[in-house]
């Protein structure tokens, strides 16, 4: 092998590092309004994307760009209430599933510090849970409730898109988290107080617990993906994008084929002086559904036992801390 074709290979070695550390960006305009081509290859570019990378970025999605501008300033006045008023909408029921938990109280998986963030979720209303909504800001319900069914319309679209790489009927997923209870998170990363515990971060290092989570593009930096080679990656978006990732339902029943993306949201020097919103929607089944593994996925064997989504999420907000150990 001559010197000049090892250099050539080298070449081609760090430009393809360098491409795999980019996160895809994909339309999903192909997909709904697309030739059969372009259908075939967002389809194929969205399992790759979750499965080689973790992350996605989706354009040309169905939630308006007003409606999350508008979201995002409805955010930062209910944060601007006071610690007491904003403490009336804590749940009673506990867990966090709706309405308000204070700074400080959720941690990721075995982590030994809180993150620094409050946040308000918004979800499915059932006979037994309502949503809890400011009475101070009447736009509150109308903006979050437009958003939580836009965002949950786009996440339905992207599930089947899965469903064929998967081998399962294209309603299969639709079934699942129709009905589903599927969380809006309002998030609230404060500017960074003094002499806080140098190991908290805004979110340290974590998996979603859900199938799939749909981020619009939030309004300061911070946010890190773990690659498949264990490096951290910088997650940037435009505006009026989405940020897709994977979640531990979905990793639990593709036998890791599509693995849960840890992600973090760490304490840039910008946002020590700053506060940062987001508002991830977290797309989860019925708590009936089951998260028993695929059969396309199943390979030699299953890494996982049987559980229902109800009884793994259960599991999960023990590990956070939003439910106590039982």
């Amino acid at each position: 092998m001559s010197l000049e074709t090892t250099k050539h290979e080298s070449k081609a070695a760090a430009q393809t590092k360098e491409t795999l550390r980019k996160v895809p960006t994909l339309s999903l305009k192909d997909y709904t309004h697309g030739s059969e081509e372009q259908k075939n290859q967002f389809i194929l570019g969205l399992f790759n994307g979750i499965k080689d990378y973790g992350f996605i970025i989706l354009k040309d999605h169905p939630v308006r760009a007003e409606l999350i501008n508008r979201a995002y300033e409805i955010l930062e006045a209910f944060y601007k209430l006071p610690t007491e008023a904003k403490k009336k909408y804590v749940s009673p029921a506990g867990g966090g599933q709706k309405g308000y938990t204070p700074f400080g109280k959720e941690h990721a998986k075995d982590a030994s510090v809180m993150d620094l963030k409050e946040f308000y979720h918004v979800g499915r209303e059932t006979a037994d849970e309502k949503n809890i909504w400011p009475t101070e800001m009447p736009e509150f319900k109308l903006i979050f409730s437009q958003l939580y069914n836009d965002l949950e319309k786009a996440g339905m679209i992207m599930m089947e898109a899965l469903t064929g790489p998967l081998q399962v009927e294209k309603d299969f997923f639709t079934k699942k988290v129709t009905g589903g209870v599927s969380i809006l998170r309002l998030l609230h990363y404060p500017p960074i107080p003094e002499g806080v515990d140098p190991r908290c971060l805004r979110a340290a290092p974590h998996e979603d617990i859900n199938f799939i989570t749909l981020l619009p593009a939030a309004t300061a930096s911070g946010l890190q993906l773990k690659d498949r080679n264990g490096e951290w990656l910088d997650v940037v978006s435009e505006n009026n994008t989405l940020i897709v990732d994977a979640g531990d339902m979905l990793a639990r029943m593709t036998n890791d084929l599509i693995p849960s993306t840890t992600h973090q949201v760490v304490n840039t020097e910008e946002g020590r002086m700053k506060s940062r919103y987001s508002m991830p929607f977290f797309m989860h089944p019925r708590p009936e559904a089951s998260l028993a593994c695929l059969p396309s996925c199943r390979g030699d064997k299953e890494k996982y036992p049987a559980i229902t989504a109800g009884e793994f999420l259960t599991q999960r907000l023990i590990e956070i801390g939003l439910l106590p150990k039982q």
